[in-house]
């Protein structure tokens, strides 16, 4: 983190154009919170050994990068949690101190799951085992192929999303585990679920109809869904 807390009192001096606004903001204030995407690819799984090499984490693409420009900052080398495995849970309780300290409300996992197989697991399970660390979570259900193009493209296909008719409700029965967890942020009372790409689903109507059907069936509430607006 060193050099984050001077930034961040730089970019918080007023500027030329600022106005000091005489409401009082503290409602809206308590209404809006930051939520944080989370990749969890920061561990080691036996499908990324195969896939790209032996020990392979995201800690290898980042080292990798390389300055493209004068003045360009790459790669950026962590510093305050150094390169973290996050199969360890202190990881996630460190993260979740400095989340609440910065005023991040929660994390955002990107959920992985291919027909019945769940990917990078660790992170989220690890924070479900540990009630003790205070950190609000929800999903994103990164429902693309894994490819080899890094870009969304399918090119060299790794693992294939199947969306097979029985899949819906398997993925939403899936998910009840975490949204069970009192720390699960929800909105207005719903579990707040994210998908990444609706318009890769064959049939959006139906597996969105099967996702609010299994969840309210179990007494988890309506989902609130969301969608990125990445494609398209």
């Amino acid at each position: 983190m060193s050099g984050f807390v001077p930034l961040l009192e730089r970019n918080l001096v007023a500027g030329p154009h600022y106005r000091a606004d005489t409401r009082d903001d503290r409602e809206v204030a308590q209404r809006v919170q930051l939520i944080a995407f989370y990749l969890p690819q920061f561990h080691r799984i036996p499908e990324n050994d195969v896939w790209w090499g032996n020990g392979f984490t995201e800690w290898t693409n980042v080292t990798k990068a390389l300055p493209k420009f004068e003045g360009h900052y790459q790669p950026h080398l962590p510093e305050g949690l150094g390169f973290y495995d996050l199969k360890n849970p202190d990881v996630l309780r460190e993260q979740a101190d400095l989340a609440a300290r910065y005023g991040v409300g929660g994390f955002c996992f990107h959920h992985y799951w291919f027909s019945g197989r769940p990917l990078l697991q660790h992170p989220i399970d690890s924070l479900l085992e540990a009630s003790d660390i205070d950190l609000p979570f929800c999903i994103n259900w990164a429902n693309e192929n894994w490819t080899r193009a890094w870009d969304g493209k399918d090119r060299e296909v790794l693992i294939r999303q199947e969306y097979r008719e029985e899949d819906d409700r398997l993925f939403a029965q899936s998910l009840l585990k975490y949204v069970a967890d009192p720390r699960y942020i929800r909105i207005g009372g719903r579990p707040l679920i994210m998908i990444y790409r609706p318009s890769a689903l064959p049939d959006a109507r139906r597996t969105v109809a099967t996702l609010r059907a299994t969840f309210i069936e179990a007494g988890a509430g309506d989902p609130y869904l969301v969608m990125p607006l990445a494609f398209g």
